[in-house]
């Protein structure tokens, strides 16, 4: 599919993976809806790529189902949603503080996995209703997992399982959704240059930077933005996951 002149979805597009894809899908001319729940950022990056700020929490079916409905009345109906929203913390199993707070493993998988799922069934019902286009395609869906879903690292616990959840449901939802002409791809991306990471230390980005076999340095945003553009244009990709990550294989820590 040729983003050009249609309706791209992008949760979390305020910053980070999410706003580098806003970004690209724009330049490829696409007309751009970012949903976040900090809208001031999201606000700006829309301003500037000429699209359109919702807020919107993925979690939550109502918060989802109003900002979908928004985006529908202001823009028209999405062939194509990316999925980068997300949360992550450090909290091992157990600790000397005790056992892993549920609440806390619970909030990662609701935004997560359950966010992911959410927007995606929301945004598939919508695009069933389009027409095909030439080639049968309706619309496409990009979800954001991580290389934490294999190669999770101590205190990765509730973080590994989301994204290996959103690994696990790649396929089968790309099966339920092939009748729609609708295709389902994951990117798991290694170590980016996101505002939680630029947060560190210079030193502790360098180290991580040096441990990415090749290319030895963090990877960027754009280069995760040009990767979802790809996957739209490239009809044969569905139902993978594709590791974006410079061939690392994380550490236990």
């Amino acid at each position: 599919m040729n983003p050009s002149g249609h309706i791209a979805i992008v949760t979390g597009g305020g910053s980070g993976l999410g706003e580098a894809t806003a970004r690209a899908l724009a330049a490829k001319g696409a007309r751009v809806a970012i949903l976040d729940i900090g809208m001031d950022r999201a606000e700006a990056v829309a301003a500037d790529i000429g699209g359109i700020a919702v807020k919107c929490d993925v979690s939550s079916a109502q918060s989802g189902e109003a900002a979908v409905a928004d985006v529908a009345k202001r823009l028209g109906e999405p062939r194509i949603l990316v999925n980068c929203a997300g949360i992550a913390i450090g909290i091992k199993t157990l600790s000397k503080d005790g056992p892993h707070p549920l609440d806390a493993y619970r909030k990662v998988v609701e935004v997560n996995l359950i966010g992911t799922f959410n927007m995606i069934r929301l945004v598939a019902d919508r695009t069933q209703n389009l027409d095909p286009m030439e080639s049968g395609e309706r619309g496409v869906i990009i979800n954001t997992a991580s290389v934490a879903a294999y190669d999770g690292q101590i205190g990765q616990a509730a973080y590994a399982s989301s994204k290996g959840g959103i690994v696990g449901m790649t396929l089968p939802v790309a099966r339920d959704l092939a009748r729609s002409g609708i295709r389902v791809v994951t990117i798991a991306p290694g170590i980016f240059k996101t505002p939680m990471l630029m947060g560190m230390p210079q030193e502790v980005q360098d180290s991580l930077g040096a441990s990415v076999p090749f290319p030895s340095r963090l990877g960027e945003p754009s280069e995760y933005g040009a990767l979802a553009v790809h996957v739209i244009e490239n009809q044969m990709l569905n139902g993978e996951t594709i590791r974006l990550d410079g061939a690392i294989r994380m550490a236990p820590r």
